[in-house]
């Protein structure tokens, strides 16, 4: 009895302690696409919807609908992060200042994005790392498949699910994440 007790304390066994490498949501940061450091301790008790994104892609379309569900939700504590990379095809051959002009544009784009990374392979950006590792995000492993996979943050920084791609942004599964 003694013994089990001292597990459910230690959380040895149910999952609870995490690896010595992991890390918080909150304890990342990356830089915006005009280069200052962004803290995701800064992002604490908001919703955080991070997606990674493509100026040539079939998808693109979705930056219109991105940002009208950033400008319905940006109130009730809700932020979407945008993370271009190049990984597909060289779908987002672009600096970040012609990602950006591009954005606003053509889209309107305000919400918050990020200088361009690579969200796979051997360069990895350690937010996708997190992103993508359960060892690190203490819920599950997951593979970017294509521009436009949405990871969903909860208030309390925690990995709630990834989104397939070609997920409409108003999708009852996001819009009903945002709302709960």
């Amino acid at each position: 009895m003694k013994r089990l007790l001292m597990m459910l304390v230690l959380g040895v066994g149910f999952g609870v302690v995490q690896s010595q490498d992991s890390k918080s949501f909150y304890d990342l940061k990356a830089l915006t696409i005009d280069g200052k450091e962004l803290h995701f301790s800064s992002l604490k008790g908001k919703k955080v919807l991070i997606v990674n994104t493509a100026s040539r892609c079939g998808l693109t379309s979705q930056y219109e609908k991105l940002e009208t569900l950033y400008q319905k939700y940006r109130n009730d504590k809700f932020v979407i992060l945008g993370f271009p990379s190049n990984n597909f095809l060289n779908q987002e051959p672009g600096t970040n200042k012609e990602i950006m002009e591009f954005c606003r544009l053509n889209y309107g784009v305000s919400f918050q994005m990020m200088s361009k990374i690579s969200v796979k392979g051997d360069d990895v950006h350690p937010v996708y790392q997190w992103l993508t590792t359960k060892e690190k995000n203490g819920v599950m492993d997951s593979d970017v498949k294509w521009n436009f996979q949405k990871y969903l943050i909860s208030e309390n920084g925690r990995l709630v699910k990834v989104v397939r791609p070609k997920e409409d942004p108003f999708s009852d599964e996001i819009v009903g994440w945002i709302e709960n």
